[in-house]
């Protein structure tokens, strides 16, 4: 049974279909990446998994369970995180209370998570105290996986992690990235460097216009040449 599965989801906003009656499946501790042009439907998928748009119709089941349309605190308390597009931190916020706010729903002690965290991210460790604004735009979208990670995910959902970001950075992230998913955890990703997330990626989906078009491991995706041409500049 995969970790996650969708099956015929339609996504309306007003008289637009978003999203075209799509399935798919994330099995657990892989990484599976969608890929596809600006307005495809990706960050509405993600936004649908987790609660934050109600699909027209069509199922979404996690470890079995119906989850479709519930609320978005439920969604997270059931083990699925997102790390929005543009971040998101609270930027008036240190670095330690915007990690304490993605364990909002927990009641346990925080400290080993803590830990982990900063052995994770060894530069939020020195940063913190330091206000969320005031850190480089890579510090922040590390505080944004660290965030979502103190709510202990078993399937985290990422909406264009490197958006912004310089080449050396883009580097570290997808590094976060592949140790985060070696230490148990699956990622569901959406990524614009369709390169960097099929090289990473176990399993890939091409979107267009709300609709799969293609599916294939990273590597095969790699090398397909609508991919290449489409999505790797080649």
């Amino acid at each position: 049974m995969p970790l996650l599965k969708i099956s015929d989801l339609k996504v309306n906003y007003g008289a637009i279909e978003a999203v075209k009656g799509i399935s798919f499946e994330v099995p657990e501790k892989s990484i599976v990446t969608l890929i596809g042009a600006n307005g495809a439907g990706k960050s509405t998928t993600l936004r649908t998994i987790a609660g934050l748009v109600k699909p027209v119709s069509g199922t979404i089941e996690f470890k079995g369970e119906d989850i479709t349309a519930k609320d978005p605190a439920l969604i997270v308390s059931r083990g699925i995180t997102l790390v929005p597009e543009g971040r998101k931190i609270f930027p008036d916020l240190t670095v330690l209370e915007n990690l304490k706010i993605g364990a909002y729903l927990r009641k346990d002690n925080l400290d080993d998570d803590l830990n982990w965290i900063y052995d994770l991210f060894p530069r939020l460790k020195e940063r913190t105290w330091q206000m969320g604004g005031t850190l480089s735009g890579g510090e922040q979208q590390m505080l944004a996986v660290a965030r979502a990670l103190m709510s202990r995910p078993k399937l985290m959902m990422m909406d264009e992690p490197s958006l912004g970001l310089a080449p050396m950075i883009v580097r570290d992230i997808f590094d976060i990235i592949r140790e985060i998913n070696r230490q148990g955890i699956t990622i569901l990703l959406i990524e614009q460097n369709a390169n960097m997330a099929l090289q990473t990626a176990d399993i890939g989906y091409v979107l267009e216009t709300g609709r799969i078009t293609l599916t294939g491991s990273g590597k095969d995706l790699l090398t397909n040449e609508a991919v290449k041409a489409a999505y790797l500049g080649t």
